[in-house]
């Protein structure tokens, strides 16, 4: 097996693999489809070699999702080759894939660690694309990293399939034609917990944030300030922005206790979400009683392993997620039981959705009939599929989002295992998740036909 880590690459090739020829050379600049000889860059069936880029964290306070992300991108290679049980192969409508690799060609990867910072994470995307001739990447953990290479696939003529990434810049200002979404994100978190959360908790609450500063720690505060504002007059006393990694969070938790607030949010995510709870939890907050009302404590974004990292302190949490490994259609328990068989454990909603993004991406290059960027963009573009995990899904083209089903969820008050910390307590239709593209904070992204 190989990994590229650091920006020091090797390439993967699994079992089975055919003989590739040498790669040609290629300009460092984008070769447009539209040329005369109707090149594109890193065209498989001219450099003899079919080579997918993962680029996770594998460092910083995302590694954890991003040691899950890694994982199902490998176990969706060895299914595109033909080997294990096949996974989501079984369960995908439509389906093209043949478990013969992709168009007749085996599957090799490479690695890179975005290091949860965007430099990092271009430089390394950027090096897949040019070096190691991939012919399209995913991967990230981390909203601000997937914007930044969302952006260099644009100038590159190279498809991004992106992985954990939950602003709504992604899909909204920040969309670019040669970006795709499978992963929910914040105003539909928003949409999916606003009922829920003034039915639990009431109307009129005092609430303070704690907000990861970038892309999505801002977007996530701002879709939930202003939707629950909206449907049960909640006021915001403090949004206060905290550094990715800041690892201790008791100075920012201090100020809450006198603050007047009765709710805390914390727009956290990965080891930042398990440690800012901690010491929320640590300092007495949800035994405390402000303005006659029980203090509550929300965290609008969950994964299984933020679960898993926080606990018992985890009970009783209200939260969103993207998917569950506790689903019982057959997409999910397909998955389940293959990435089970694989690592001995089940996975977590960024396995899910980079697994799901991989296959996405073959079965279009299937049915283009081609690995032409512009004609698999084409192919993704408003394409219905069903099997997949999230009920019948649909690859909107107006800003490649994906529109499906989302999941409100609660930490289990009686757990089973380290696995079992979330309970499922809502499957919200994609109906309900739906959304204009270019309204509120989606305005303003780019636009094309």
């Amino acid at each position: 097996m190989t990994d590229k880590t650091q920006g020091v690459s090797r390439r993967t090739v699994l079992k089975g693999t055919a003989a590739s020829a040498a790669a040609i050379a290629v300009p460092s600049f984008y070769i447009p489809t539209a040329s005369a000889a109707g090149s594109f860059r890193n065209d498989p069936k001219a450099s003899g070699k079919c080579v997918l880029g993962f680029n996770v964290p594998q460092s910083g306070a995302y590694a954890d999702e991003g040691a899950d992300e890694l994982r199902a991108f490998k176990l969706a290679v060895k299914h595109l080759n033909g080997e294990g049980d096949g996974g989501m192969m079984q369960t995908m409508k439509p389906m093209n894939l043949k478990g013969n690799g992709i168009l007749g060609m085996k599957v090799e990867y490479v690695t890179g660690d975005t290091q949860t910072k965007s430099d990092a994470a271009r430089a390394s995307a950027k090096r897949m694309i040019e070096k190691d001739g991939v012919i399209m990447f995913s991967g990230g953990s981390s909203s601000g990293v997937a914007i930044a290479v969302q952006a260099l696939a644009e100038e590159m003529g190279t498809i991004f399939m992106a992985g954990l990434t939950h602003s709504n810049d992604t899909t909204g200002k920040d969309r670019r034609r040669h970006g795709f979404r499978h992963m929910f994100n914040c105003h539909q978190s928003a949409l999916a917990l606003r009922p829920v959360l003034k039915n639990e908790y009431g109307s009129d609450r005092q609430v303070y944030h704690l907000t990861a500063d970038y892309t999505w720690g801002w977007s996530q505060q701002d879709s939930i300030e202003k939707g629950m504002a909206a449907e049960a007059n909640w006021n915001t006393v403090a949004n206060v922005k905290t550094p990715v990694g800041a690892g201790d969070f008791s100075q920012y938790i201090t100020p809450i206790l006198n603050s007047g607030a009765d709710t805390l949010i914390l727009n956290h995510y990965g080891g930042d979400m398990v440690n800012s709870l901690t010491q929320a939890i640590q300092f007495g907050l949800k035994d405390k009683q402000v303005n006659g009302k029980d203090f509550q404590i929300i965290v609008p974004l969950f994964s299984r392993l933020m679960a898993k990292g926080a606990g018992d302190n985890m009970k009783g949490i209200l939260g969103s997620t993207n998917w569950n490994w506790k689903l019982t259609d057959e997409g999910s328990k397909a998955f389940v039981k293959s990435f089970g068989q694989e690592y001995g454990f089940p996975p977590s909603q960024a396995a899910h959705t980079c697994y799901v993004q991989t296959m996405l991406y073959a079965d279009a290059v299937e049915r283009a009939g081609t690995f032409d960027p512009q004609a698999v963009i084409a192919a993704l573009e408003d394409h219905e599929f069903d099997g997949m995990g999230n009920g019948a899904s649909l690859y909107r083209k107006a800003d490649h989002q994906v529109m499906k089903n989302g999941l409100v969820v609660r930490g289990n008050m009686n757990p089973t295992s380290d696995f079992d910390r979330l309970e499922v307590l809502d499957v919200v239709s994609r109906e309900k998740l739906t959304y204009d593209p270019n309204e509120g904070p989606f305005a303003g992204g780019a636009q094309w036909s």
